[in-house]
Protein backbone atom coordinates (compact mmCIF):
# COMPACT_ATOMS: atom_id res chain seq x y z
CA UNK A 1 0.00 0.00 0.00
CA UNK A 2 1.27 3.46 -0.88
CA UNK A 3 0.98 6.04 1.88
CA UNK A 4 -0.52 9.48 1.23
CA UNK A 5 2.85 10.94 2.21
CA UNK A 6 4.61 8.92 -0.50
CA UNK A 7 1.91 9.79 -3.03
CA UNK A 8 2.33 13.49 -2.27
CA UNK A 9 6.09 13.25 -2.68
CA UNK A 10 5.64 11.41 -5.98
CA UNK A 11 3.32 14.09 -7.33
CA UNK A 12 5.69 16.82 -6.14
CA UNK A 13 8.69 15.26 -7.82
CA UNK A 14 6.82 14.63 -11.03
CA UNK A 15 5.86 18.31 -11.22
CA UNK A 16 9.44 19.55 -10.86
CA UNK A 17 11.27 20.78 -13.92
CA UNK A 18 14.28 18.77 -14.99
CA UNK A 19 16.80 21.26 -13.62
CA UNK A 20 14.92 21.86 -10.38
CA UNK A 21 14.79 18.14 -9.72
CA UNK A 22 18.51 17.90 -10.36
CA UNK A 23 19.38 20.86 -8.17
CA UNK A 24 17.19 19.58 -5.34
CA UNK A 25 19.15 16.32 -5.44
CA UNK A 26 22.59 17.88 -5.81
CA UNK A 27 23.94 19.97 -2.91
CA UNK A 28 26.88 21.34 -4.90
CA UNK A 29 24.61 22.60 -7.66
CA UNK A 30 22.05 24.01 -5.22
CA UNK A 31 24.75 26.28 -3.75
CA UNK A 32 26.21 27.36 -7.09
CA UNK A 33 23.98 30.43 -7.42
CA UNK A 34 26.06 32.17 -4.76
CA UNK A 35 29.32 31.40 -6.59
CA UNK A 36 28.72 33.16 -9.90
CA UNK A 37 27.66 36.79 -10.25
CA UNK A 38 28.10 38.39 -13.65
CA UNK A 39 27.58 41.94 -14.81
CA UNK A 40 26.66 42.67 -18.41
CA UNK A 41 29.06 41.21 -20.92
CA UNK A 42 29.60 37.59 -19.86
CA UNK A 43 31.94 35.69 -22.17
CA UNK A 44 31.93 32.16 -23.53
CA UNK A 45 34.88 31.29 -21.31
CA UNK A 46 33.17 32.57 -18.17
CA UNK A 47 30.10 30.41 -18.83
CA UNK A 48 32.27 27.37 -19.51
CA UNK A 49 34.22 27.93 -16.29
CA UNK A 50 31.02 28.50 -14.33
CA UNK A 51 29.88 24.95 -15.07
CA UNK A 52 33.28 23.29 -14.94
CA UNK A 53 33.92 24.61 -11.42
CA UNK A 54 30.92 22.65 -10.11
CA UNK A 55 32.37 19.33 -11.32
CA UNK A 56 34.47 17.24 -8.89
CA UNK A 57 38.19 17.01 -9.75
CA UNK A 58 37.89 19.50 -12.59
CA UNK A 59 39.31 20.72 -14.87
CA UNK A 60 40.07 17.42 -16.59
CA UNK A 61 43.50 17.10 -18.25
CA UNK A 62 42.15 15.00 -21.13
CA UNK A 63 38.62 15.70 -22.32
CA UNK A 64 36.58 16.12 -25.48
CA UNK A 65 34.87 19.08 -23.79
CA UNK A 66 36.65 21.77 -25.75
CA UNK A 67 35.62 24.63 -28.00
CA UNK A 68 34.78 23.38 -31.50
CA UNK A 69 34.23 26.85 -32.96
CA UNK A 70 34.73 30.42 -31.82
CA UNK A 71 36.77 31.61 -28.85
CA UNK A 72 36.49 31.99 -25.09
CA UNK A 73 36.52 35.78 -25.47
CA UNK A 74 33.28 36.09 -27.44
CA UNK A 75 30.72 38.16 -25.52
CA UNK A 76 27.58 36.06 -25.36
CA UNK A 77 24.34 37.43 -26.83
CA UNK A 78 22.37 34.25 -26.13
CA UNK A 79 22.92 30.56 -25.45
CA UNK A 80 21.45 27.54 -27.21
CA UNK A 81 21.73 24.05 -25.78
CA UNK A 82 21.31 21.04 -28.06
CA UNK A 83 22.24 17.39 -28.30
CA UNK A 84 23.92 17.86 -31.68
CA UNK A 85 24.86 21.25 -33.18
CA UNK A 86 23.39 20.42 -36.57
CA UNK A 87 23.23 22.91 -39.41
CA UNK A 88 19.55 23.41 -38.60
CA UNK A 89 20.40 24.07 -34.94
CA UNK A 90 23.01 26.62 -36.04
CA UNK A 91 20.43 28.34 -38.27
CA UNK A 92 17.98 28.50 -35.37
CA UNK A 93 20.74 29.92 -33.18
CA UNK A 94 21.31 32.68 -35.73
CA UNK A 95 17.57 33.38 -35.92
CA UNK A 96 17.44 33.69 -32.12
CA UNK A 97 20.25 36.24 -32.11
CA UNK A 98 22.38 33.85 -30.02
CA UNK A 99 26.06 33.14 -30.58
CA UNK A 100 26.97 30.33 -28.15
CA UNK A 101 25.92 26.69 -28.57
CA UNK A 102 26.49 24.19 -25.77
CA UNK A 103 26.12 20.73 -27.24
CA UNK A 104 26.44 17.27 -25.78
CA UNK A 105 27.73 15.39 -28.82
CA UNK A 106 30.29 16.07 -31.57
CA UNK A 107 30.06 18.87 -34.10
CA UNK A 108 32.15 17.24 -36.84
CA UNK A 109 31.17 13.59 -37.03
CA UNK A 110 33.73 11.93 -34.75
CA UNK A 111 34.21 11.71 -31.00
CA UNK A 112 37.18 14.08 -30.69
CA UNK A 113 36.05 16.44 -33.47
CA UNK A 114 39.22 15.82 -35.45
CA UNK A 115 38.78 17.76 -38.70
CA UNK A 116 42.06 16.97 -40.45
CA UNK A 117 40.43 14.17 -42.41
CA UNK A 118 37.56 16.49 -43.42
CA UNK A 119 39.66 19.11 -45.23
CA UNK A 120 38.11 19.59 -48.66
CA UNK A 121 34.83 17.97 -47.56
CA UNK A 122 31.93 20.10 -48.82
CA UNK A 123 29.57 19.46 -45.88
CA UNK A 124 32.23 20.14 -43.26
CA UNK A 125 33.32 23.34 -45.01
CA UNK A 126 29.76 24.66 -45.26
CA UNK A 127 29.17 24.10 -41.55
CA UNK A 128 32.52 25.58 -40.50
CA UNK A 129 31.99 28.63 -42.73
CA UNK A 130 28.48 29.18 -41.34
CA UNK A 131 29.83 29.21 -37.79
CA UNK A 132 32.70 31.53 -38.69
CA UNK A 133 30.49 33.94 -40.65
CA UNK A 134 28.19 34.46 -37.67
CA UNK A 135 30.96 34.29 -35.02
CA UNK A 136 29.28 31.42 -33.18
CA UNK A 137 31.11 29.51 -30.47
CA UNK A 138 30.41 25.83 -29.82
CA UNK A 139 31.42 24.12 -26.59
CA UNK A 140 30.90 20.41 -26.15
CA UNK A 141 29.79 19.58 -22.61
CA UNK A 142 29.95 15.80 -22.47
CA UNK A 143 32.50 14.62 -19.93
CA UNK A 144 31.73 17.36 -17.42
CA UNK A 145 27.95 17.01 -17.38
CA UNK A 146 28.33 13.25 -17.00
CA UNK A 147 30.74 13.83 -14.08
CA UNK A 148 28.65 16.02 -11.83
CA UNK A 149 27.06 14.14 -8.94
CA UNK A 150 24.55 12.83 -9.81
CA UNK A 151 25.16 12.58 -13.56
CA UNK A 152 23.44 15.58 -15.14
CA UNK A 153 22.21 13.72 -18.22
CA UNK A 154 20.82 10.78 -16.27
CA UNK A 155 19.20 13.15 -13.78
CA UNK A 156 17.49 14.96 -16.62
CA UNK A 157 16.27 11.71 -18.18
CA UNK A 158 15.02 10.37 -14.84
CA UNK A 159 13.07 13.59 -14.26
CA UNK A 160 11.60 13.44 -17.77
CA UNK A 161 10.49 9.84 -17.20
CA UNK A 162 9.13 10.70 -13.74
CA UNK A 163 11.16 7.90 -12.17
CA UNK A 164 12.80 9.81 -9.30
CA UNK A 165 10.86 7.90 -6.64
CA UNK A 166 11.90 4.54 -8.13
CA UNK A 167 15.65 5.19 -8.19
CA UNK A 168 17.74 2.77 -6.14
CA UNK A 169 21.18 3.65 -7.49
CA UNK A 170 22.79 5.77 -10.22
CA UNK A 171 21.29 3.59 -12.96
CA UNK A 172 19.05 1.15 -11.07
CA UNK A 173 15.29 1.47 -10.68
CA UNK A 174 12.58 -0.65 -9.11
CA UNK A 175 9.30 0.20 -10.83
CA UNK A 176 5.78 -0.73 -9.92
CA UNK A 177 5.33 -3.99 -11.82
CA UNK A 178 4.87 -3.30 -15.53
CA UNK A 179 4.98 -5.44 -18.65
CA UNK A 180 7.67 -4.95 -21.26
CA UNK A 181 4.97 -3.79 -23.68
CA UNK A 182 3.70 -1.12 -21.28
CA UNK A 183 7.24 -0.01 -20.44
CA UNK A 184 8.02 0.42 -24.13
CA UNK A 185 4.89 2.52 -24.60
CA UNK A 186 5.86 4.67 -21.61
CA UNK A 187 9.37 5.20 -22.94
CA UNK A 188 8.08 6.16 -26.39
CA UNK A 189 5.61 8.66 -24.92
CA UNK A 190 7.96 10.23 -22.37
CA UNK A 191 11.06 10.35 -24.58
CA UNK A 192 9.19 11.46 -27.69
CA UNK A 193 10.31 8.71 -30.04
CA UNK A 194 7.91 6.90 -32.38
CA UNK A 195 9.67 3.55 -32.20
CA UNK A 196 12.21 1.60 -30.19
CA UNK A 197 13.98 -1.69 -30.83
CA UNK A 198 13.73 -4.47 -28.27
CA UNK A 199 14.49 -8.05 -27.36
CA UNK A 200 12.12 -9.91 -25.04
CA UNK A 201 8.63 -11.19 -24.40
CA UNK A 202 6.21 -8.27 -24.48
CA UNK A 203 4.14 -9.85 -21.71
CA UNK A 204 7.03 -10.37 -19.30
CA UNK A 205 7.14 -8.26 -16.12
CA UNK A 206 9.83 -5.57 -15.94
CA UNK A 207 10.22 -4.40 -12.37
CA UNK A 208 13.99 -4.06 -12.05
CA UNK A 209 15.26 -1.65 -14.71
CA UNK A 210 18.83 -0.76 -15.61
CA UNK A 211 18.90 2.63 -17.37
CA UNK A 212 22.00 3.49 -19.41
CA UNK A 213 21.36 6.53 -21.63
CA UNK A 214 23.56 7.20 -24.63
CA UNK A 215 26.16 4.78 -25.96
CA UNK A 216 27.98 3.26 -22.99
CA UNK A 217 29.48 0.51 -25.16
CA UNK A 218 29.00 -3.23 -25.25
CA UNK A 219 31.45 -4.15 -22.48
CA UNK A 220 29.96 -1.60 -20.05
CA UNK A 221 26.41 -2.65 -20.86
CA UNK A 222 27.13 -6.38 -20.58
CA UNK A 223 29.09 -5.98 -17.34
CA UNK A 224 26.26 -3.89 -15.89
CA UNK A 225 23.73 -6.58 -16.80
CA UNK A 226 25.86 -9.21 -15.08
CA UNK A 227 26.29 -7.05 -11.98
CA UNK A 228 22.70 -5.85 -11.54
CA UNK A 229 20.72 -8.76 -13.04
CA UNK A 230 17.88 -6.47 -14.20
CA UNK A 231 14.66 -7.55 -15.83
CA UNK A 232 15.42 -5.09 -18.63
CA UNK A 233 18.24 -2.89 -19.85
CA UNK A 234 17.02 0.41 -21.31
CA UNK A 235 19.76 2.12 -23.29
CA UNK A 236 20.24 4.64 -26.04
CA UNK A 237 22.49 2.93 -28.52
CA UNK A 238 24.28 -0.39 -29.04
CA UNK A 239 26.74 -2.00 -31.36
CA UNK A 240 24.49 -4.69 -32.77
CA UNK A 241 27.14 -7.41 -32.63
CA UNK A 242 27.71 -6.88 -28.89
CA UNK A 243 24.91 -6.22 -26.38
CA UNK A 244 22.05 -7.52 -28.55
CA UNK A 245 23.84 -10.82 -29.13
CA UNK A 246 24.65 -11.15 -25.44
CA UNK A 247 21.00 -10.61 -24.49
CA UNK A 248 19.89 -13.09 -27.14
CA UNK A 249 22.26 -15.74 -25.77
CA UNK A 250 21.29 -14.95 -22.18
CA UNK A 251 17.64 -15.57 -23.06
CA UNK A 252 18.55 -18.82 -24.81
CA UNK A 253 20.32 -19.88 -21.60
CA UNK A 254 17.08 -19.28 -19.70
CA UNK A 255 17.47 -15.78 -18.30
CA UNK A 256 14.49 -13.41 -18.52
CA UNK A 257 16.55 -10.33 -19.40
CA UNK A 258 15.02 -7.94 -21.95
CA UNK A 259 16.59 -5.10 -23.91
CA UNK A 260 15.08 -1.81 -25.09
CA UNK A 261 17.09 0.46 -27.40
CA UNK A 262 15.51 3.91 -27.59
CA UNK A 263 17.99 5.61 -29.90
CA UNK A 264 20.85 7.82 -28.77
CA UNK A 265 19.18 11.21 -29.11
CA UNK A 266 15.90 10.36 -27.33
CA UNK A 267 17.85 8.75 -24.51
CA UNK A 268 19.93 11.86 -23.71
CA UNK A 269 17.96 14.85 -25.02
CA UNK A 270 16.80 15.67 -21.49
CA UNK A 271 20.41 16.31 -20.51
CA UNK A 272 20.50 19.34 -22.82
CA UNK A 273 17.21 20.55 -21.32
CA UNK A 274 18.84 20.16 -17.90
CA UNK A 275 21.77 22.26 -19.10
CA UNK A 276 19.48 25.04 -20.37
CA UNK A 277 17.53 25.22 -17.12
CA UNK A 278 20.73 25.07 -15.07
CA UNK A 279 22.00 28.13 -16.93
CA UNK A 280 18.67 29.96 -16.69
CA UNK A 281 18.93 29.89 -12.91
CA UNK A 282 22.33 31.60 -13.04
CA UNK A 283 22.27 33.89 -16.08
CA UNK A 284 19.00 35.74 -15.83
CA UNK A 285 20.16 38.56 -18.12
CA UNK A 286 20.96 36.22 -21.05
CA UNK A 287 18.37 34.37 -23.12
CA UNK A 288 18.86 30.60 -22.82
CA UNK A 289 17.08 28.35 -25.32
CA UNK A 290 17.04 24.59 -25.70
CA UNK A 291 16.73 23.54 -29.34
CA UNK A 292 15.65 19.97 -30.00
CA UNK A 293 17.81 18.73 -32.85
CA UNK A 294 15.31 15.97 -33.63
CA UNK A 295 16.10 12.41 -34.58
CA UNK A 296 18.58 12.02 -37.43
CA UNK A 297 16.89 8.79 -38.53
CA UNK A 298 13.32 8.23 -39.69
CA UNK A 299 11.28 5.06 -39.31
CA UNK A 300 9.77 3.26 -42.31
Amino acid sequence: MTSSKNTGRRNFLNNLSIATAAIAATPLLSKADSFFKFDEGVTVGQIMDMFIKTVPNSPFPNTVDTLKAGSRDIVVTGVVTAMFPTVDVIRQTIALGANFIICHEPTFYNHVDDVKWLQGNEVYQYKADLLAKHNIAIWRNHDYIHSIKPDGVTTGVVAKLGWQQYQQGPNSFVLDEITLHSLINQLKAKLGTPMVRYIGDLTQPCKNVLLMPGAAGGMSQINAIEKHKPDVLVCGEISEWETAEYVRDARAEGQKIALVVTGHIPSEEAGSVFMAEWLEQRLNHIKITHVDCGNSLLFA
